[in-house]
């Protein structure tokens, strides 16, 4: 594991308008900075970043965190993924502190193949460029194939010889270890405990992962395969695991992102055929199904993806799988099929780039409807196999069933009806029916440990109807968290000469405590770190090894609006936005929360002296004199009226 202290030098060195600012055009307002959320589609700017207390927030899809949260967000990166990447930014050396014995070995093989990788990658290159062999045979082809030096070199697409171990040798003598080499796919073992190359006479293509590291290859035969297939890929391994991974996407996020569109192809050649054509927001599946991580790596960058593939009919029924998936991700998925038996490498090398372009924004067809033509067509006039027809369309379409995909789903209803010439309200009726089943099948599921978690004495009510308790409780929460906004935002200033804003807060809240747990929990954190000296703040806390904290921390101190600066400008002299209103804010607040605090051990009280006995019932009126007491004091501050 990374070591506390190189935590703490990577948190002290963030920043994260820096960070964020690579993946999000931001635009100064105030103290803050605001752009368009990364985590859904926007037309205006909802996304706030404030460097001060080194947050960001979303106001339209509640997104919120740190620095590394987002990077683990939005690049999908592990923890200790994100903080390699901050260290790699900031020049920072990373240290480790002892981890066990399993996790060790795992972490020193994923190291180690990355580095195999990335030592084989370089040696392809090499071949390719600057052997005789390499030139004459895998160079010349590629040219063939009409790829330039500059995209093979961006593509850092290499050549392994036809000989039988010159790879193996190579990391050999570089003093790899031999019992890893298999697993990364370039090396076989045969007989026993012969290591020969498992890619000769191949042209590589390096596989990335999305911080542009080497993971796997794709082997390619030069020409036309026989009896050899014609990729061999990296077999799984700890770094290399294909139903997560799209070829290309290193060098397409940015262009993805910009397009707001995904061009999905098949093969590797697809690919690097249209990054040379200037089309470069495109990604390959690989030529195998895709999966519900490869879905969710282009959500990553945007809601519309478009599916290029060949025009035959093993083609077409490559570009269906996964539609259900897609839908239930809430993509918008469009379907181009190229024409003439030709696939999108060699279609953009015949028309050209604009030409191609053209075709694609002309030719998408609806991926729903066009699936519901092929099921048509292959039905023909069987009743039986046009009912079944319905059946799947109405299941399809029951995969759409995120709110905000309402309006989508019943126009999908009305074509899809017109079409199969079957009444709209019977095909929504199936729809929702497919629904039910799905709903049913899941709560089953839950079933026994739902009943587990709740209450033998539990009735529930009905949903959005809340008590005059929890509303009670709703209030008493917010007057709890900013009592902690208090304490992260002005606790570690003087309230007087012997004591902080801290220390006074604790003193006045001694015979008070919390009822939200969550945020009692947050309170005692800090309670804790304050008089460890470790000066607990927004910032640091924000880092806290708890997400429950980091999230309670960014919820309680971002806020969608800030006063202008210009109040300031317009009433110089009453410095309205600058000045320091701390004292009387946390004044005006403990009074706020001890009176909330004293109703509701009134209540309690009443209740309770309602069904006491008679000696319980005097205790308890002493108590209910003494906190009337209490509340007349605090009014009396406030200058407000007790109403009995």
């Amino acid at each position: 594991m990374i070591t506390p202290n190189t935590i703490q030098q990577i948190t002290s060195r963030i920043d994260i308008i820096d960070v964020v600012g690579e993946f999000v055009k931001l635009k100064k307002r105030g103290t803050n900075y605001i752009g368009l959320c990364p985590f859904h589609n926007e037309k205006g700017p909802s996304f706030t970043v404030s460097p001060a207390k080194e947050i960001y927030k979303c106001f339209g899809c509640g997104k919120s965190g740190n620095t590394i949260t987002f990077l683990m967000e939005h690049e999908k990166y592990s923890y200790v993924e994100a903080l390699r990447w901050l260290a790699a930014r900031y020049h920072i050396e990373v240290e480790e502190t002892e981890t066990s014995a399993e996790q060790k070995q795992l972490i020193q093989t994923a190291d180690s193949l990355y580095v195999i990788n990335n030592f084989a990658q370089k040696f392809f290159i090499d071949q390719l460029f600057n052997t005789e062999n390499g030139q004459a045979y895998a160079l010349s082809y590629l040219r063939e194939r009409g790829f330039n030096e500059e995209i093979i070199r961006k593509f850092q697409i290499g050549y392994n010889p036809d000989s039988r171990d010159t790879l193996t040798k190579a990391l050999l003598a570089n003093q790899f270890n031999p019992e890893l080499l298999p697993k990364t796919g370039l090396v076989s073992q045969r007989n026993g405990n012969e290591l020969v190359d498992n890619y000769r006479g191949r042209i590589i293509f390096p596989i990335h992962n999305n911080t542009g590291k080497t993971i796997g290859f794709g082997a390619r035969v030069i020409g036309k395969a026989d009896r050899a297939p014609k990729y061999i890929n990296t077999p799984e391994n700890e770094i290399y695991v294909k139903s997560k991974i799209l070829y290309g996407s290193y060098f397409a996020r940015t262009a993805i992102d910009k397009a707001d569109e995904c061009l999905l192809v098949e093969g590797y050649t697809d690919v690097v055929s249209l990054h040379q054509a200037g089309i470069e927001n495109v990604v390959a599946s690989g030529g195998t199904s895709l999966t519900i991580d490869q879905l969710r790596l282009i959500k990553k960058y945007t809601n519309n993806l478009t599916i290029i593939y060949d025009g035959d009919s093993a083609g077409v029924k490559a570009a269906l799988r996964g539609l259900d998936m897609a839908l239930e991700e809430s993509l918008n998925v469009k379907l181009v099929l190229i024409p003439d038996n030709e696939d999108p490498d060699s279609y953009v090398n015949k028309v050209g780039a604009s030409a191609f372009n053209d075709f694609v924004a002309t030719s998408k067809k609806d991926f729903v409807l066009f699936q519901l033509e092929v099921m048509l067509k292959e039905a023909g006039n069987d009743v039986t196999k046009k009912s079944n027809v319905v059946n799947q369309v109405a299941e399809t379409l029951s995969k759409i069933s995120r709110a905000e995909d309402f309006t989508k789903q019943q126009d999908y209803i009305r074509q899809c009806a017109g079409i199969l010439r079957i009444d709209e309200s019977g095909l929504t009726n199936l729809v929702n029916k497919y629904k039910r089943d799905k709903i049913a099948k899941d709560e089953k599921k839950h079933a026994s440990s739902f009943e587990q978690e709740m209450p033998p004495d539990f009735q529930g009510q009905p949903e959005d109807v809340l008590s005059d308790s929890e509303l009670l409780l709703i209030q008493d929460e917010a007057h709890e968290r900013n009592i902690l906004r208090l304490l992260l935002e002005y606790g570690l200033r003087n309230w007087n000469e012997q004591q902080s804003i801290a220390d006074h807060i604790f003193q006045e809240l001694e015979q008070f405590h919390f009822d939200s747990a969550p945020l009692a929990h947050l309170f005692e954190i800090y309670r804790q770190q304050y008089y460890q000296g470790l000066e607990p703040t927004t910032k640091t806390l924000l880092y806290h090894d708890e997400e429950q904290v980091r999230n309670l921390i960014v919820s309680i101190t971002v806020f969608p609006f800030e006063l202008s600066q210009k109040w300031d400008e317009v009433m110089e002299s009453i410095d309205i936005v600058n000045q320091d209103t701390s004292r009387a804010d946390v004044e005006k607040s403990l009074l706020y929360y001890k009176l909330r605090k004293i109703k509701r051990m009134l209540e309690e009280n009443q209740r309770d002296m309602e069904n006491a006995s008679f000696d319980d019932y005097k205790r308890l009126l002493e108590v209910h004199k003494h906190l009337k007491d209490l509340e007349r004091d605090i009014a009396k501050q406030f200058g407000s009226v007790i109403i009995k």
